[in-house]
């Protein structure tokens, strides 16, 4: 009987090989659902992501300000027209000395007609302001924000998605290891009822591998809803809808160590152009101090009608004339000077913010690499143990045929093989994301797709 129970033992081991390859074709045929690869995931998010393309319209929005920017250069014209008519005309005083009276004596006499229309096409053209100017290179300054921060979106949705999907890797092999061990549990308490019902066990022994089953049936469950769940949230990243059906790619690929030469990052790259447009906020208002010229024009027609008897008419007599326009400021207080003194201090916070991400980034990336590093070395290790608990289990198996080891020894050998296998499998995708990590703040991200 002992000699029956170790081939079993044997053959329910063997087992667990053949589920994975079944599992494995299983998964390639079943359903209709679309096997994505990562870089497919990526390519979908960027046309459907929202993130993205809220990013878009904010740089098309950026471009738009500085076309409105650059308009203001442009000569302005305005029509402009009224009609007056007045029931009591206006008073004017008239010197009596003008028409041969006494001096310092005045009259009042109504001037004018009662209807009046006026007429006029006006044009303004800016020759210097330096404010306009400065809101021109201000708003090109803000394009450029506006790109740069598409830029560090699309590497934030690369990086989510990377994660997602690795996340969903390593979920899917833990289920299939599970759902093995789920059946080999089950024949084994299968065959421990029949041995026990023959007292040729305790019933300890069998509670144990029941306690073992309930564990797994637990186990599969949470693993299920965490894939779900992660899928969800991946195909929210993606941009698509969470009703589609999908199935990714579960083999991982195995990436060796490659040194990433560091470039400026993104988060660099936006403190900079901060700084570029601060500065160029200080010009500005520097420059509000200077005088602005400008030309303008009119042309119009101004019409006077009378309508009682017995000279009514309406006539319509033209005017025109052009000029010069100099605006200095001359004194506003001291708010320029405070505004001044504002923006100075908020490029001095700027720089501080620029040289403490500088070091941040270059401590971060230290740390990356020796976390790259220690995973590599992980996977190494959970190899080995690998092969450390598949010579245990054998012995252990060799053991039980002479009577030297218990059904619990073989067991905790089993279960022990199964954890080293699961450690390799969290080993390989915690270098995957530490690998991902480094190539962010390296600058590297979007130079692998």
């Amino acid at each position: 009987m002992k000699k029956k129970l170790f081939i079993w033992l044997v053959n329910i081991h063997k087992s667990k090989y053949i589920f994975l390859l079944w599992f494995g074709i299983f998964l390639s045929l079943s359903s209709n659902a679309q096997v994505w690869t990562l870089q497919q995931c990526i390519d979908t998010a960027q046309v459907y992501n929202k993130n993205l393309q809220i990013s878009r319209n904010n740089m098309a929005l950026g471009n738009e300000k500085h076309s409105e920017s650059k308009a203001n250069l442009i000569p302005k014209i305005s029509l402009n027209a009224d009609y007056k008519y007045f029931a009591e005309l206006p008073y004017q005083l008239m010197p009596q000395s003008a028409f041969g009276g006494p001096e310092g004596m005045y009259k009042e006499v109504q001037m004018g007609v009662p209807h009046n229309i006026n007429a006029n096409l006006q044009m303004t053209i800016p020759l210097y302001n330096p404010q306009l100017y400065g809101a021109i290179k201000a708003s090109k300054i803000a394009s450029e924000l506006n790109s740069l921060q598409y830029k560090k979106t699309e590497e934030h949705i690369y990086f989510e998605i990377s994660n997602l999907y690795y996340n969903l890797q390593i979920l899917s092999h833990q289920k299939a290891f599970i759902d093995s061990n789920l059946i080999n549990t089950t024949k084994l308490l299968d065959n421990l009822h029949l041995l026990y019902t023959e007292q040729m066990i305790k019933k300890s022994d069998v509670s144990k591998v029941e306690l073992q089953k309930e564990q797994l049936t637990t186990q599969i469950e949470l693993v299920r809803n965490n894939y779900e769940q992660v899928l969800n949230a991946l195909k929210f990243a993606m941009g698509i809808p969470y009703q589609q059906t999908i199935q990714i790619d579960t083999e991982i690929e195995k990436k060796e160590l490659i040194h990433y030469t560091p470039i400026s990052s993104i988060d660099l790259q936006l403190v900079v152009a901060q700084n570029k447009l601060l500065s160029s906020e200080l010009s500005t208002l520097k420059n509000s101090r200077l005088p602005t010229v400008s030309i303008f024009g009119n042309y119009g027609q101004t019409g006077f009608g009378y309508d009682e008897k017995p000279n009514n008419f309406l006539n319509f007599y033209p005017t025109a004339f052009v000029g010069l326009q100099l605006s200095v400021p001359v004194f506003n207080g001291t708010v320029t000077k405070c505004k001044i003194n504002q923006k100075k201090l908020e490029i001095k916070n700027n720089q501080i913010q620029f040289d403490m991400a500088k070091e941040q980034n270059q401590m971060l990336i230290e740390n990356a690499t020796r976390v790259r590093l220690v995973n590599r070395q992980n996977i190494e290790n959970s190899q080995n143990q690998i092969e450390m608990a598949s010579t245990i289990y054998n012995e252990m198996v060799l053991q039980q045929r002479e009577g030297t080891a218990t059904l619990t020894d073989i067991l905790m050998a089993d279960n022990a093989l199964r954890e080293a296998q699961n450690s390799y499998l969290i080993a390989i995708i915690e270098f995957l994301k530490a690998d991902l990590e480094l190539k962010k703040l390296t600058g590297n991200i979007s130079l692998i797709k």
